[in-house]
């Protein structure tokens, strides 16, 4: 059984079978809530470390003089080995955030990301609220710097650049396909930053046009959950219609769709042998064409930032494949947010294709707890910032 990671809130599940002890996975996405913007904090992440130095990830990684324009075969046979992770919305919670205030790197990564998003990004890590940390518009930029940071904090520690130096493919949950793309090298910490920034106040201004919602079905395979939604389908108008947003792993898919939609999905989830479903606090369907109204401001982000070919595979949320064409890359990740996220097939497919060791970097431990439901024998370890 995949237990629920700690850093998540409890959700009040909708039980099918009261026996059952099997709780949500993953809940992925947290309550929209208001984002008024914290003022300047005490708490300086640059006065906290004395030390100069440079982020990693502000070094330009140039490779793409070796892909040729148009092309996108540079990692078609790659041989995973050491894989880098890294998490979504809905990981973040009070309190991450704090070892970065003890490896200089670290800090220096929030203080640069004061400077981009205008507030104190690791004083709402540390001490919350945790209405505002979870907010699509601050979640996702915490998350974004948070994992970055644990990085540092890895490299900080003995063995820890040997470590960071086998990693040969990398990616992320959702929002943390970002994070992997800056690890690896297509773009600075600083562009990701405030591509992730507009992510996120476009996707929750694409939920606030509409009335949608997600929820997750645990207990049934892919197959049958197509068939639930299909059903649920057959109810509802076209544009309470819903789909299956992410393919997380066996018995766990989360649905999004119009509330009619969703509620189709919850009636019927019974007769489907369902052990449960679990309403999702999210802001909206993410994952589905009612985040559309997002796509063109991604689009003219992407356009006007620098994206290279990274230095190692990243994995896209899209295909499962790895790209290594920028202009590729640009169109996969503004398809992204409404396209479902293929993790089971990235997670099986890297396994499939030898993957010996896997860190998740960042807050929380679910990207481990769901490979170990695909999985029981991979070998994950977490490492926090």
């Amino acid at each position: 059984m995949l237990l629920r990671p700690p850093c998540l809130p409890r959700l009040s599940p909708r039980r099918l079978r009261p026996e059952s002890p099997m709780a949500s996975t993953l809940a992925l996405l947290r309550p929209s809530a208001p984002s008024p913007l914290a003022g300047p904090s005490a708490r300086s992440p640059a006065a906290a470390v004395r030390v100069p130095f440079r982020s990693r990830f502000s070094t330009r990684v140039t490779l793409g003089s070796a892909v040729a324009a148009g092309a996108d075969t540079l990692f078609a046979d790659y041989k995973p080995t050491t894989a880098f992770l890294f998490p979504g919305q809905g990981a973040q919670a009070v309190g991450m955030g704090k070892e970065a205030l003890n490896v200089g790197a670290a800090a220096e990564l929030f203080a640069k990301a004061n400077d981009i998003l205008g507030y104190d990004l690791l004083n709402l890590c540390i001490d919350g609220p945790k209405e505002k940390l979870n907010s699509t518009v601050i979640s996702q930029p915490a998350i974004y710097v948070t994992s970055l940071a644990a990085v540092e904090v890895l490299r900080a520690r003995e063995e820890g650049q040997s470590v960071i130096d086998s990693v040969d493919v990398t990616c992320g949950l959702s929002l943390g396909e970002y994070t992997a793309l800056a690890f690896a090298g297509a773009f600075s910490f600083e562009d990701g930053l405030k591509l992730v920034k507009l992510r996120g106040e476009a996707m929750q201004d694409a939920s606030d046009a509409a009335n949608s919602a997600m929820v997750s079905v645990i207990g049934l395979d892919s197959e049958k959950v197509q068939q639930l939604c299909d059903a649920a389908n057959e109810d509802v108008d076209e544009k309470e219609k819903v789909q299956i947003a992410n393919f997380l792993c066996p018995g766990n898919y989360a649905v999004s769709g119009g509330v009619k939609g969703i509620e189709a999905v919850e009636a019927k989830a019974k007769s489907f042998k369902a052990r449960m479903t679990v309403r999702l606090a999210v802001a909206g369907a993410f994952h589905t064409s009612f985040m559309q109204p997002a796509v063109s401001r991604l689009e003219s982000a992407l356009a006007a930032t620098e994206i290279r070919s990274p230095r190692i595979p990243v994995i896209s949320n899209v295909d499962a494949q790895p790209h290594s064409d920028p202009e590729t890359i640009k169109k996969i990740l503004a398809q992204q947010v409404t396209s479902p996220v293929q993790w089971e097939t990235t997670v099986t497919t890297l396994l499939g294709k030898g993957l010996e060791k896997s860190y998740e970097l960042g807050p929380g431990k679910v990207i481990a707890g769901i490979i170990k439901r695909i999985n029981k024998g991979a070998s994950v370890e977490n490492i926090g910032a």
